[in-house]
């Protein structure tokens, strides 16, 4: 495992760092766990969540259980492996399985229609695995409903067919003793987003049939170099990051294109952001977008040369050395990586929307097409709003494209009848997110981030709204066409997804920042015109 810098300018902000954190002890300290490292208001935090340090050696302890876990479902021919859970829970599962080419369905969506594909698949041959630290995640027990209906309907025993991941203690924990559901207990001091080598992200990877003992090994490799003073790749990333943070260049993009590892930079997203957007400070990430030379930008190559900073090494060791080096870059800004105080509010905000008779909708400022426009705007087409948000970001900011949609089908191939072929190609190639965020670049030399919905709440959001306060933001919402009922809950799915969308929005709206919602009253259509309107913007 490797850490290399491509750039004086970082290697010099680096090295400056490094010097003040190697005459204060911090590598050893923060090898052993020592949680006074971020001050006495992070102290008590910092105890109860520095058990990733030791995951590389302690997740062994659950590798016989999983053995027998994977070996069961194979027995029973269970090859279509779900996994219901949010942020921490479940993009390091999505990284491993991808990377390793193994199937996993990942639901981290309210979203009616993803719910509804992944519901079709077949029953007989599922296992879900239900993931959440808290036990209260309100994504994810809506999720267990329903696959309990369904295979209550279906005649199958859902104690035969769900297996829990969560803290003990937590409701889930006990709500699955009562169900008689498969439990594997979490590590408690372990925070989820820094959980990746737990139960979290090892349980559903090894149904899945990922080699995670090789993901252990990996991690294990560089473990102890993690106290050195000299060699140490996690300190050299994180002087990396803080130290260009503190310089002015703060908004970090991970370049993964060229690497083995599928998906990095999304888990990378959630980790940094997470963990530093608070107390009006933080870097931003920007996963899956390209460099656009803006003086506030750090570019990290993963395996590759392009870039400020060039990380190396297998999959397991990169998350343990993107874990150590995250803290250390909370060390650095003067924050404590281990708590999100702002999740909590848009959490709250859509449990008091779900609580009132209908939610508050409001008026459309104007009406574009398939395209509903809600929000303080003084433009009258859909071009003039994506203009004038745009032109609204300041010059240290950013763009923030918020949609709740189906991430997996929302930017689906949109053909028009009697298209010709060079209008067939435009389709083919606006059939990705990142052709909006790309059409939107563009035209700033600002960086343009592009987040699911509600998936983002667990990982970019606590940025948006504790970090500096410098973001623009476009949310997109869609008309629901076939909604999924949540057994035992007087919602659906897709009223939890606008309900969602509505209270993060207010929430950003009660801080000041531009925003603006786009509600798409037909969802294929209203992609396509969103996507034209980008082209003109």
């Amino acid at each position: 495992m490797t850490v290399s810098y491509r750039e004086e300018g970082v290697a010099n902000a680096a090295s400056s760092a490094a010097g003040r954190l190697v005459a204060d002890g911090v590598p050893a300290r923060l090898a052993a766990g020592d949680p006074t490292l971020w001050g006495s208001d992070a102290e008590a935090g910092a105890a109860v969540r520095l058990g990733w340090l030791t995951l590389p050696r302690t997740s062994r302890e659950l590798l016989p259980e999983l053995g027998k876990l994977a070996e069961r479902a194979r027995a029973e021919h269970l090859t279509n492996v779900v996994l219901a859970g949010m942020g921490g829970s479940s993009l390091a599962a999505e990284v491993i399985c991808a990377s390793a080419d193994v199937p996993l369905t990942v639901l981290d969506t309210t979203d009616p229609g993803q719910v509804r594909r992944a519901l079709a698949e077949p029953l007989e041959a599922t296992i879900v695995v239900v993931a959440s630290k808290s036990g209260s995640t309100v994504e994810t027990d809506s999720h267990l409903r329903v696959y309990e209906e369904l295979f209550r309907q279906a005649g199958i025993d859902p104690a035969d067919r769900i297996v829990v991941v969560t803290d003990p203690g937590s409701p889930l924990e006990q709500a699955a003793v009562d169900a008689g559901y498969r439990l594997v207990p979490a590590v408690p001091d372990v925070g989820g987003r820094y959980s990746a080598l737990s139960a979290f992200g090892l349980v559903p990877s090894a149904l899945a049939g990922a080699d995670v003992e090789r993901l252990l090994d990996d991690a294990d490799e560089v473990l102890p170099l993690l106290s050195l003073e000299a060699g140490n790749p996690g300190l050299d990333l994180g002087v990396a990051l803080g130290g260009a943070a503190l310089a002015g260049r703060d908004k970090l993009i991970v370049d993964d294109r060229l690497s083995v590892i599928s998906g990095l930079s999304d888990w990378i997203e959630q980790l940094v952001a997470e963990s530093t957007g608070k107390n009006g400070l933080g870097i931003l990430p920007v996963a899956g977008a390209e460099p656009n030379g803006a003086r506030d930008e750090l570019v990290v190559g993963i395996d590759s040369d392009d870039g400020d900073v060039r990380v190396d090494g297998p999959l397991g060791a990169q998350f343990l050395i993107w874990e150590y080096a995250t803290a250390v870059a909370g060390l650095l800004l003067g924050i404590d990586p281990f708590d999100q105080p702002n999740v909590a509010e848009s959490k709250d905000n859509t449990a008091a929307l779900l609580d009132m008779e209908a939610l508050p909708l409001g008026e459309p400022a104007f009406v574009d097409g398939p395209v509903e426009v809600y929000g303080a705007t003084k433009a009258r087409d859909l071009p003039g709003v994506l203009t004038e948000l745009l032109e609204a970001v300041p010059d240290d900011g950013y763009l923030a494209v918020m949609a709740y949609l189906d991430r997996l089908s929302a930017f689906d191939v949109f053909v028009p009848d009697g298209a010709d072929f060079e209008q067939m190609t435009d389709a083919w190639m606006a059939a990705d997110p990142a052709t909006l965020r790309a059409l939107l670049a563009l035209r700033t030399d600002r960086p343009v981030t592009f987040g699911w919905g509600p998936r983002f709440l667990h990982s970019t959001g606590q940025y948006h709204k504790g970090g500096p306060q410098n973001g623009v933001f476009l949310q997109i919402t869609g008309a629901v066409a076939d909604d999924v009922p949540v057994p035992g809950r007087p919602y659906t799915l897709g009223g939890l997804e606008l309900a969602q969308a509505l209270g993060d929005l207010g929430a950003l709206l009660r801080r000041g920042r531009p925003a603006v919602r786009l509600h798409l009253t037909d969802r294929a259509a209203g992609v396509a015109h969103l996507l034209a309107a980008a082209q003109e913007a």
